[in-house]
């Protein structure tokens, strides 16, 4: 008996010492989004909810960032896990073009989410009816280093314009509406899901025209980035704009360290994508997210994790 009872105290300090030397899975992540106003901020405190209520033990936090670029780096310096960023700007990081004077490590993908229309607009009595009119034009194109920046260059080279070419201001997308509301702005460019809030309380105060990005100049514009997807603006997404206007979209992404194990992200990736009824419920944006779509317009790898994920639900993804 005496015997017995020394081998199940035994047994029992070898289990203690295995449990004692087993790392504990770290579960407390930051989700890195944008500002408080923005579409990030909320739509990532919904996937956050969605992850902490649905995953025994997770706790991630939506932190407010000044989104893309300041996201993709907080992610490559283990800052953040996660963050919510146009696949546009994690191109030019992933790659070290543009806004980026070198490539940033530990960064992959996950998945799109919907996309990001840039749409410009300009004063009711501007005069502008094209991207060509914009010459000349006092016009704003977002905040100095911006994803949006960078998408108003590159339309404007399109059209063979450069910023030389215009007016040039660098202004939030709130400012820019007031702007145009005052008479010291002609047009603005802003990169977001649609409809936008700034522009909405313009259309209904001051008024606007949406300016159309199509025909061969489209085409142009997508076979020199493709990151660019061709979409519309539907009539009536705007006070006084009933017509339907041709524009191009990039897609706002969620991106996710390389760090991260496999299992960790399958988990992760799984059960997002197996609540988008809660997403949806949670934020309109939610509505737009879908698995087959989720894998189009990514050009920086997708993490592992992901890539188990998505071709378990039959997409061959890499």
């Amino acid at each position: 008996m005496k015997k017995s009872v020394l081998m199940v105290a035994a047994g029992l300090l070898i289990l203690a010492s295995f449990v004692g030397c087993t790392k504990k899975t770290n579960k407390n992540f930051i989700l890195a989004t944008g500002g408080t106003s923005g579409t990030y901020y909320p739509f990532g405190g919904a996937i956050a909810n969605i992850w902490n209520n649905n995953i025994q033990g997770m706790n991630v936090t939506a932190q407010a960032t000044g989104a893309s670029a300041e996201n993709l780096r907080l992610i490559s310096k283990g800052e953040a896990e996660f963050g919510i960023v146009q696949n546009d700007v994690m191109d030019y990081a992933y790659n070290g073009s543009d806004m980026f004077a070198q490539p940033l490590p530990n960064l992959s993908t996950i998945g799109t989410l919907y996309p990001e229309v840039v749409q410009i607009a300009a004063a009711k009595n501007s005069g502008i009816t094209s991207v060509y009119d914009l010459r000349g034009k006092r016009v704003s194109i977002g905040d100095a280093g911006s994803g949006v920046e960078f998408n108003a260059k590159q339309i404007l080279e399109g059209y063979g314009l450069t910023f030389n070419d215009i007016q040039k201001n660098n202004l939030s997308f709130k400012e820019s509406a007031e702007g145009i509301q005052n008479g010291t702005l002609d047009a603005c460019f802003v990169t977001a899901g649609i409809p936008n809030a700034a522009l909405q309380e313009l259309a209904f105060t001051a008024g606007l025209v949406l300016i159309p990005v199509n025909g061969p100049e489209a085409a142009k514009i997508c076979d020199s980035y493709n990151f660019y997807t061709r979409t519309t603006i539907p009539g009536g997404t705007y006070n006084g704009n009933d017509e339907t206007i041709q524009a191009l979209a990039i897609k706002a992404t969620l991106a996710v360290s390389a760090n991260l194990s496999e299992q960790i992200v399958y988990e992760m990736t799984k059960t997002l994508f197996e609540h988008l009824d809660d997403l949806g419920t949670a934020h309109a944006k939610g509505k737009e997210v879908r698995p087959d779509s989720a894998v189009n317009g990514v050009s920086v790898p997708f993490h592992p994790g992901a890539v188990k994920y998505f071709k378990e639900i039959g997409f061959n993804v890499n």
